[in-house]
């Protein structure tokens, strides 16, 4: 069961990457200074990466706690 544990402490972090640049590239898009349509479509694709990014981390946090579990 080590492996599911550690495949799914991968899987978080990688999750848990993809959540800290959302943060960082939506502070970046906000000091743009866009207009109202541009800065709402920028932030749109950003939302679906978040979205993808914390799936990966709870399906990450999902195999930890199943590995603990079975183990």
């Amino acid at each position: 069961m080590d492996i599911v544990i550690w495949s799914g402490a991968a899987l978080s972090l990688i999750g848990l990457i993809g959540l800290i640049w959302c943060v960082v590239a939506g502070v970046r898009v906000r000091r743009a200074g866009l207009d109202d349509a541009a800065l709402r479509a920028r932030l749109q694709k950003l939302v679906a990466v978040n979205m993808a990014a914390l799936f990966l981390s709870v399906l990450g946090l999902m195999l930890v706690v199943l590995g603990i579990f079975l183990g």
